[in-house]
């Protein structure tokens, strides 16, 4: 999926409007039917509503919303701004409809009142859409106060109001914090970034069939990585193929004290289905690796740490689980760089050995995938003020060493070199456990040696890392699954993936 800036959603409407064609109102009418619907199907316990509503056309959605659920038999109480800015042209006409109603409650807000709701009451934020150009202000700035401190379920339509649909305005800016949101047709970028995300809540994406044609033709740089996407990438496994048909992985990591690491990047590539796979690691993790991932092939790197990294040229070779910073394994590491020119994934220690000197960003092969996460990256390329900025040095970084690079965070976020960006949307707060990382460098390992393309395997590998972690989310829950449980759910996701490839035949 596409992710437009505000701007092109604008063009979006207009172009749906223009070829479709209807009218803006009715164009509305339709958003705001959807937004009825969904409210009126996951509410149902919930029957008593107040809606705050703009004057603008996110506003307008709102009154819209009102009429229709309280036709839908919601009991709702309407708040609309004492501004003398002017109700936009389709605002008006859903007020007009709204009056010609008895029995809805039509009260300018005012962020004095004491807003006595009960606890069964929803608020509904309709106050600001993706139009918004700068930080609330004033009685709007005090109400969003006021309402963020009510206990009650908060539901934001299309974006929570003083929430910027492209970036973020000052830290100290007062956004709606809210805990559904119900936007149109496309993520926003900033529901996918920490510092902003934390006030959508669970995002619900809504269809409204704007034009087709608009989103397959215009541009864009950024993308989610939803089931459409994932779709044509996966290759279902050939009836007859054999194991060379899968290529060769090698996961090179592993100290003393750090096996375990190498011990689930190896157990992570063999699961997702790499033909061969290797391990080089130190002899002091023979007995652990060959015990724990008997189908791997061991390769002796040295004896407490990796010291040779000697590997064969057909090799996909993911370094860095585990591997430790020692200086032997650190002068070894940056030498082999120096000779090899194959695509690497590249996560962990070396990463951080990489880190010691800038010069040594250099020595990374072309195509290669790097997997830092916020730490890592600073370590390599320098901080920064926020996550966007954070974003825009990686793509910079990106293109320049000509590298993908898997920034890890709540929503990972992809980078190519050609300076698109893909979104994850999978995954939980249960990978926040040590290990999770590893996991990932196995499953891109593995499917780099299975022919998929470097931003395949990317997109593909980061996917299917979340998906799993989702899935042992609900067996075990967050806050009790290990990384191991994620690996033990790699089958049912493929699983979904195979059905929904001869589905699509």
């Amino acid at each position: 999926m596409k992710i437009f800036t505000a701007e092109q959603i604008r063009n979006w409407d207009q172009f749906t409007i223009s070829h479709e064609p209807i009218s803006s109102i009715q164009l509305m009418e339709r958003a705001s039917m959807a937004v009825a619907h969904w409210i009126s199907e996951h509410c149902k316990n919930h029957k008593k509503l107040a809606i705050f509503c703009g004057n603008g056309n996110n506003g307008g959605d709102g009154l819209a919303v009102a009429r229709m659920l309280y036709l839908k038999g919601f009991d709702v109480d309407l708040f609309i701004s004492d501004s003398k800015r002017k109700f936009s042209e389709e605002a008006s006409v859903n007020l007009k409809r709204l009056r010609d109603i008895s029995g809805i409650s039509v009260r300018k807000f005012d962020h004095n009142e004491p807003y006595n709701f009960d606890d069964k009451t929803i608020i509904i934020d309709a106050l600001f859409g993706t139009g918004l150009s700068r930080p609330l202000e004033g009685d709007h700035k005090m109400l969003v106060e006021k309402l963020n401190q009510k206990n009650n379920i908060k539901i934001s339509i299309d974006v929570p109001s003083g929430l910027p649909a492209d970036g973020m305005f000052d830290n100290d800016a007062v956004i709606l914090k809210a805990d559904y949101t119900l936007t149109f047709q496309c993520w926003k970028r900033t529901f996918l970034h920490p510092e902003t995300g934390k006030y959508t809540g669970k995002v619900e994406v809504l269809d409204i069939d704007l034009s087709k044609a608009y989103a397959d033709t215009a541009d864009a740089e950024y993308f989610v990585i939803d089931d459409q996407l994932i779709e044509p990438i996966f290759i279902p496994r050939q009836e007859f193929s054999h194991k060379g048909t899968y290529g060769k992985a090698a996961i090179i990591g592993g100290s003393y004290g750090k096996i375990g690491a190498a011990v689930l990047a190896t157990k992570s590539a063999l699961k997702t289905g790499a033909g061969l796979t290797f391990t080089l690691a130190p002899e002091c993790g023979y007995e652990i690796l060959q015990t724990s991932c008997p189908e791997a092939m061991f390769i002796e790197g040295g004896e407490r740490f990796v010291t040779n990294f000697e590997i064969d040229k057909d090799f996909i070779c993911g370094i860095g689980p585990g591997l430790g910073t020692d200086p032997d394994t650190g002068k070894n590491f940056l030498n082999f760089l120096k000779k090899y020119t194959q695509p690497l994934i590249l996560d962990a220690d070396a990463l951080n050995i990489i880190a010691e000197n800038p010069k040594n960003l250099k020595l990374i092969p072309k195509k290669s995938i790097i997997t830092p996460h916020p730490k890592e990256f600073e370590r390599l390329f320098g901080s920064t003020e926020n996550s966007f900025k954070r974003l825009e040095l990686a793509k910079d970084k990106a293109k320049e060493h000509g590298v993908f690079i898997v920034l890890k965070d709540h929503h990972t976020q992809i980078i190519t070199p050609e300076g698109n960006v893909f979104y994850n949307i999978t995954g939980n707060a249960g990978l926040a456990k040590g290990g999770s990382g590893d996991i990932l460098t196995g499953i891109l390992t593995s499917l780099l040696a299975q022919g998929y393309s470097e931003e395949h395997t990317c997109i593909l590998g980061v996917w299917l890392h979340g998906r799993a972690a989702d899935l042992a989310s609900e067996k075990d829950s967050k806050e009790s699954m290990l990384p191991t449980d994620v690996i033990d759910q790699f089958g049912n996701v493929f699983d979904e993936l195979n059905r929904r490839a001869v589905r699509n035949l």
